[in-house]
């Protein structure tokens, strides 16, 4: 939006010429989502706690989490307004990329903000049941998929349509570019040729997955959110990167026209979560909730596969990965020992895997600070595939 007026200002004053550079309507994103989040923080917390959208907590969790019993929950949606103000502010809006990323990211913050009304509001312990919530969260993850499938190899709107009709027409047998192949980091030249359907496939279970696992994490003040702000600024680099044809030449990089674009939203995440990290850090004073995490995770996701870096995503989003194979290890595990011999066994003290360490006797605080120093020694490992080749 502001990009737009700055180009319309810029033919009469070359000053407004500076606003075209990527680096720094980033850096306008995050002070916009920062102040956002920081301006109307206090103001959102009073609002849930005057409505009483407070949090369930479990009673078979650590005891130390039974005081949290009525923080104000659904903080999410104090990120999903910062982010999107943000990038429609300092994003070029003609760009194909911001607008998938920004639409799956609402999509599923209204996944997120469903289940959370009807947990809080209407006291419903279950919210949206897993099949409905899984339903949302694949026609979203789909459409998102298949939209991709064709606006990343192509060099232009009309050729992403282009690309899709010739699939059409073809019997649905015709390949993909170079450029959506699946990257194998530290080798120069392996790559994986997907087709169509493993793209979409694979962008699938990205995109959902990566959704999931974040709600998986969020269960610990300041957990999910700083390890997200650590990812999506990582995520940013690589985009930077991918859309610009000298740099993604010279670092080995598939080059995606258009992919720079999202430094812009990665930035927007970077401010948001960061303002909304003052107000959920120790002892928190609001929680995501599912609005927040499920879009986050989207997000994330969907950026990872934009830039063609969904193996550098697992990398980095460890943590992510790690609590979600904890839960389901712990689940798989017990039932499979319940209908062995009758009585279901666990192998973590409780999951997903920080309430393991928390059961343990660690302290809250020292869990999450921990997490967030693995997150930092993964995302740099993560980075450093951009040259260690």
């Amino acid at each position: 939006m502001l990009l737009e007026l700055a180009q319309w200002l810029a033919r009469d004053v070359r000053a407004f010429s500076v606003f075209s550079y990527i680096t720094l309507r980033a850096v306008l994103a995050t002070l916009t989502a920062l102040a956002i989040g920081l301006l109307f923080g206090p103001s959102l917390i009073r609002k849930l706690t005057a409505m009483k959208i407070g949090q369930a907590v479990r009673s078979d969790g650590p005891r130390t989490h039974l005081a949290k019993t009525g923080t104000p929950t659904m903080g999410g949606a104090l990120l999903l307004i910062s982010i999107g103000t943000a990038t429609l502010l300092w994003a070029d809006l003609s760009n194909r990329f911001v607008w998938i990323v920004l639409l799956v990211t609402l999509g599923f913050g209204w996944i997120g903000w469903i289940d959370d009304y009807r947990k809080v509001v209407h006291r419903d312990p279950k919210g949206m049941s897993a099949r409905e919530k899984y339903l949302w969260q694949s026609a979203i993850g789909l459409v998102a998929a298949i939209a991709l499938a064709f606006a990343v190899p192509a060099q232009s709107n009309e050729q992403a349509w282009l690309l899709f009709t010739d699939w059409v027409l073809g019997g649905f047998r015709t390949g993909l570019p170079a450029q959506a192949d699946l990257i194998v980091p530290f080798f120069k030249q392996v790559a994986y040729p997907l087709g169509v359907l493993g793209f979409i496939v694979l962008t699938y279970l990205v995109i959902v997955g990566s959704s999931n696992a974040v709600n998986l994490t969020d269960g610990a003040d300041g957990l999910a959110i700083m390890p997200a702000v650590l990812v999506g600024s990582a995520l940013g680099i690589f985009a930077y990167a991918a859309g610009n044809a000298v740099f993604a030449r010279y670092l080995l990089i598939p080059h995606i026209p258009g992919a720079g674009e999202l430094t812009v939203f990665c930035a927007a995440i970077a401010g948001a979560g960061l303002a909304f990290l003052w107000y959920n850090a120790y002892p928190a004073q609001v929680f995501m909730g599912d609005v927040g995490a499920l879009a986050l995770g989207a997000a994330l996701g969907t950026i990872a596969v934009i830039v063609r870096q969904e193996i550098v995503l697992f990398i980095m989003g460890g943590v992510f990965v790690v609590e979600t194979l904890s839960v389901m290890i712990q689940v798989g595990y017990f039932k499979y020992t319940k209908r062995r011999f009758g009585e279901g066994r666990r192998i973590f003290r409780m999951a997903p895997l920080h309430h393991h360490f928390e059961v343990g006797g660690v302290k809250e605080s020292q869990v999450v600070v921990r997490f967030w120093i693995v997150t930092m020694m993964l995302v740099l490992f993560g980075l450093s595939t951009l040259k260690l080749r």
